[in-house]
């Protein structure tokens, strides 16, 4: 790489693949096979990962209105708390070959080798073949990535399009080129029907970018960026614009809103709400900037916690030094240079990403650092590269000794918080890194290729090492429930408790009874019964149809009582021989364990109803709708506490035959839905009018059996 300044016409096109040595193609292929083939590795373990969202996958394969909106059921009740981008691919894969682990879970994979290919792509394309060969290995090698590219969560996809968006940018950047920064704008409008506000976090610094460097006049890069910003509101907003204008009657209920307005859910609980934690219907009901506690400690040190720091921040310390010597290098370049463009996008990108992370007050789980992943390895790939390039000089070959040496450091500091795991490890990591560091100060002065090579593959297998060993750990385990880490142990999930388990699926593993486990590893199958795999007819048209309960049925008790006050125990779920707990977190995170008696009653008679059984709270709803194959309704949305449907609307359901079953338990243990919001009085009103009917230690309520 060159460090003078560039003309100031524009750059010509950097070089492109058809300027790579041979070997570059087929060893980018054979990269993106093992990562496709790793990745794949034991992937059933998972079962059906989230169940939250293996419900919603599992309705869309059977309804297209539910595929269209995210549904919890076949039949429409209410959809999940996050718009459907992410449930499509999915859903269509569910369509194709049927209800199982691999069909959910194999789109996430595909993701994830498209994400390094258009990352080796965009790297590549300026900093040349090994660049992007190990941009790709960094990215594959990040422990949160091997995760979350396995898991049904919908951060997979974002990760995708927020690279491809960086990418597009770049592309734009070199020519102007309008028809690149629409695709760009495109993407992120995608970006924004996977998890709404948080494909906006990278705009800023990519608008500015655009704005200062494009080689096109001022006037035309303004005039393109409003054509991007168009295309942004288009490619994300026709879906919003049919939610909010179609009538609420012939729709499902917006989850995780609670006024049936998926603006308001943008805005209000998945917007603003994740930033100053006043997220009305979350967790405890929302209220007063908790995250300073509720979610963990926030600040500038975050990326690098106990609970974070082994998910991502390996080589975050090594990425922001490379993007500061990249920037120093291209100091002196032209307005238009490709090389500082790249390192202002990716940098950019991974700074204003991890600050609102580090400082958000709301909702904050390990795993949204996946969003990091691409942005790491692209700077690491790039930063390592102008470095060599420059290793004549000393203060180039310092402060690439300086980075491994960081690293290697900072490795031995991560390992050591799992010290039962590969105990060895940290010292051979930290002998390695700084051995190598030493080798690269002198490489340019002294000794030749041999050398060279010894001081590189030192300072690879040492700053890859550890992330690597936590990879590998991820691999080998299963993940399930609402809160998954990856690596052999993890700490909190930032509410004082651990995360993890849930129901697992057909070929995968799950909890028992409710036991606990380490938040974000399977346990492998325990003996428990796997769940159906079978499709149910295509479900009655649903909808949160309004009008008020008849004046035949029972009137609504004076008082309400908290969810699952009855059945097998004082805050227990039934469908577990052994007693899982529904009240509190439990019953939030993970769905119950359901048995074949359970499965048995509920699937008896099912044509004949538009859901077999309602229960409080998506994961337990979930649970019953994957075991059987039918349309359970989820009352009150994932926590429990979003108001749909009312005492009214559920009256009427109950009226017209359309609901045969009421799980007890479920919900969380707070919030507005949990002690007298309309699951509450749902609970209470079904408890005091209808048959309880137990089933192998589940207990239900037989809404065709009034006790009157």
């Amino acid at each position: 790489m060159t460090t003078t300044a560039a003309p100031a016409t524009p750059v010509a096109a950097p070089p492109t693949g058809r300027e790579d040595p041979r070997w570059a193609r087929p060893a980018l292929y054979g990269l993106l096979l093992a990562v496709g083939l790793a990745y794949f590795y034991n992937l059933s373990a998972s079962g059906y990962a989230n169940s939250f969202y293996s419900a919603a996958v599992q309705a869309g394969s059977q309804s297209w209105k539910a595929l269209f909106f995210g549904s919890l059921d076949a039949a429409n009740a209410i959809t999940v708390d996050k718009p459907p981008a992410a449930l499509w691919p999915m859903a269509l894969s569910v369509r194709l070959f049927g209800l199982g682990s691999w069909a959910i879970l194999a789109p996430q994979v595909l993701m994830a080798v498209a994400t390094g290919a258009v990352l080796n792509t965009a790297v590549r394309r300026r900093f040349g073949p090994v660049a992007g060969l190990l941009a790709v290995g960094v990215f594959a090698l990040t422990p949160v990535a091997a995760l979350m590219f396995r898991f049904n969560n919908p951060d997979a996809l974002l990760a995708l399009l927020m690279t491809v968006t960086v990418w597009c940018v770049l592309r734009a950047l070199e020519r102007g080129r309008t028809a690149w920064l629409l695709w760009a704008g495109a993407a992120v409008g995608f970006a924004f029907l996977t998890k709404t506000l948080q494909a906006f976090l990278i705009l800023p610094p990519l608008a500015v970018l655009y704005a200062v460097c494009a080689p096109v006049p001022v006037r035309k890069r303004l005039g393109q960026l409003a054509l991007s910003a168009l295309t942004t509101v288009v490619a994300g907003g026709w879906w919003v614009a049919i939610v909010e204008l179609m009538p609420e009657s012939s729709r499902p209920y917006v989850g995780g809103s609670q006024n049936n307005s998926f603006l308001e859910l943008t805005f209000g609980y998945n917007g603003l709400g994740r930033i100053n934690g006043e997220e009305t219907g979350s967790v405890g009901g929302g209220g007063g900037g908790r995250g300073g506690g509720g979610w963990g400690e926030t600040g500038i040190g975050r990326m690098f916690n106990a609970e974070v720091g082994g998910q991502i921040a390996w080589l975050l310390p090594a990425a922001l030094i490379l993007l500061v010597a990249g920037l120093w290098l291209t100091r002196k370049a032209a307005r238009t240079d490709s090389a500082r463009a790249a390192f202002v996008a990716w940098g950019g990108a991974l700074v204003m990403t991890a600050a609102v992370f580090s400082f958000m007050a709301g909702i904050f789980h390990q795993y949204y650092t996946v969003a990091l992943a691409p942005y790491i390895a692209a700077l690491v790939a790039m930063g390592v590269t102008v470095l060599w390039e420059e290793r004549g000089a000393w203060w180039p070959r310092a402060v690439f000794a300086g980075a491994v040496g960081v690293t290697a450091g900072w490795a031995f500091v991560l390992l050591g918080r799992t010290p039962e795991y590969l105990p060895w490890l940290r010292w051979a990591v930290l002998a390695s890194g700084l051995t190598g560091a030493l080798g690269l100060l002198v490489v340019g002065r002294f000794g030749g290729r041999v050398l060279a090579a010894v001081a590189v593959g030192l300072s690879c297998a040492a700053s890859l090492a550890g992330p690597a060993a936590y990879t590998v750990s991820t691999l080998n385990s299963g993940h399930q429930g609402s809160i998954v880490t990856a690596g052999p142990s993890a700490g909190g999930f930032g509410m004082g408790g651990p995360g993890g388990g849930g129901r697992g699926g057909p070929g995968g593993g799950g909890q028992r009874g409710g036991a606990q486990q380490p938040p974000g590893q399977g346990q492998g199958q325990q003996g428990q019964r796997p769940q159906a795999q079978g499709q149910a007819p295509q479900g009655q048209a649903g909808g949160n149809q309004q009008g008020n309960a008849p004046g035949g049925m029972p009137a609504p008790p004076g008082g309400g009582t908290a969810p699952g006050a009855t059945g097998t125990g004082p805050g227990t779920l039934p469908g577990s021989g052994e007693g899982m707990r529904g009240g509190g977190m439990g019953g939030l995170l993970n769905g119950a364990t359901v048995g074949a008696d359970a499965e048995a009653l509920l699937t008896k008679g099912a044509d004949g109803y538009t859901w077999v059984a309602a229960a409080v709270g998506a994961q337990n709803a979930a649970s019953y709708q994957l075991a059987t194959g039918e349309p359970v309704m989820a009352i009150g949305g994932f926590n429990g506490s979003d108001p749909s449907p009312t005492l009214a609307q559920f009256r009427r359901y109950v009226a017209d035959g359309r609901i045969h079953y009421f799980v007890s338990g479920g919900g969380m243990g707070g919030g507005p839905g949990a002690s007298s919001g309309a699951s509450a009085l749902i609970t209470s009103w079904v408890t005091e009018n209808f048959t309880e009917v137990t089933v192998g230690g589940a207990t239900f309520y037989d809404l065709t059996q009034p006790t009157g």
